[in-house]
């Protein structure tokens, strides 16, 4: 997959929040990912992301 800042990824378990989905951030040996739900932010190797992710899309514009 093409992971790009800007993009959100669908994750594998649910944050506390109920959200699936995180905003990239960062790019790199770690990820930074955004919480679309309650903005919680979090650094998470690579490894893990490749492994969890279960979708992947670009983030939606608002006008």
């Amino acid at each position: 997959m093409d992971y790009e800042v800007g993009k959100i990824v669908k994750l594998k378990k649910k944050h506390p929040c109920g959200s699936q989905e995180w905003e990239i951030l960062r790019v790199g040996a770690d990820f930074r990912l955004k919480c679309m739900g309650c903005g919680h932010q979090i650094m998470v190797p690579r490894k893990m992301v490749e492994k969890n992710t279960r979708g992947l899309r670009e983030k939606d514009l608002q006008f």
